[in-house]
């Protein structure tokens, strides 16, 4: 079965004892040219940057508050990166994570084309943007903890305050509903569930997700499968443009045909003129 994080935004304190632990296992640099502000509302991941945590000031009960945000990758159930990916450096493994193939990560076959960047709905993947050949870098899911004997993502097992939960996504989504419909603060909505078709991390929180940096209102459909609702018909309009074209070269050859006879008939009756007049 799928594995999921349920992250309950209330819960975290801003430590970012996520991010410590995410670039201690990863071995990711601490301080690159890349990084930008963990601590605005703003943040961008980069191949160096796989999670952040933002810190967004919001106004409830009349009262400016402080909502924490860890951001990363969110694995989704039916990536758009992997989908973009011509060469499949990406792959989705049965757990739900999206990642460079277990064979050296694949490096060799990844020929840096970003069109995963493009793709990503999220903006998620990052470039090596200062190395000669780069390559694209994101959250793996901690892929490789899980496969050696079944150990929990490095940034769930650092959190401090029960923010984040790691288990199978369907329990997740059964108890972030039971957390949301018995907390009357809670925004009756599980983002994460149903946005660009279900991701393996989701989130509940107690202020409205558009107040705290997330694309709210976005389309329910993955984006493989928006792209398929177009590719689909790529079958019929070639054979469609090609049966059109050959009945065009038919149609053209035949009005040739017809020209070249009229043009024998004007040439015969001209001559057969000039035979009568001399």
């Amino acid at each position: 079965m799928s594995k999921g994080v349920l992250v309950d935004i209330p819960r975290c304190i801003g430590c970012r004892s996520c991010d410590v632990a995410c670039k201690t296992w990863n071995e990711l640099p601490e301080n690159t040219t890349e990084k930008t502000n963990n601590w605005g509302s703003k943040f961008r991941l980069s191949a160096y940057e796989w999670t952040h945590v933002t810190q967004n000031l919001v106004t409830k009960d009349n009262e400016a508050k402080w909502r924490f945000v860890k951001r990363q990758c969110m694995h989704c159930l039916d990536p758009a990166c992997a989908s973009a990916c011509f060469t499949a450096s990406f792959q989705q493994t049965d757990e739900g994570a999206v990642i460079y193939k277990p064979t050296e990560r694949n490096f060799d076959i990844c020929v840096g084309c970003r069109y995963c960047m493009i793709a990503c709905p999220f903006s998620v993947p990052g470039y090596q943007w200062n190395t000669a050949l780069g390559f694209i870098q994101k959250c793996r899911f901690c892929n490789d903890r899980m496969e050696d004997g079944g150990k929990i993502p490095a940034c769930v097992t650092a959190c401090p305050t029960g923010a984040l939960k790691f288990g199978e996504l369907d329990s997740l989504l059964l108890e972030a509903k039971q957390r949301i419909n018995n907390n009357p603060n809670y925004v009756k909505e599980v983002y994460g569930e149903k946005e660009y078709g279900g991701t393996s991390w989701i989130y509940i929180s107690d202020t409205p997700f558009e107040e705290i940096g997330f694309r709210t209102g976005v389309s329910e459909k993955s984006i493989p499968s928006l792209t398929w609702e177009v590719l689909k018909w790529t079958p019929v309009i070639f054979v469609g443009w090609g049966a059109t074209l050959t009945a065009l070269k038919f149609y053209t050859k035949k009005k040739d045909a017809d020209h070249e006879h009229d043009d024998m008939y004007e040439i015969v009756n001209t001559l057969e003129s000039e035979e009568k007049n001399e």
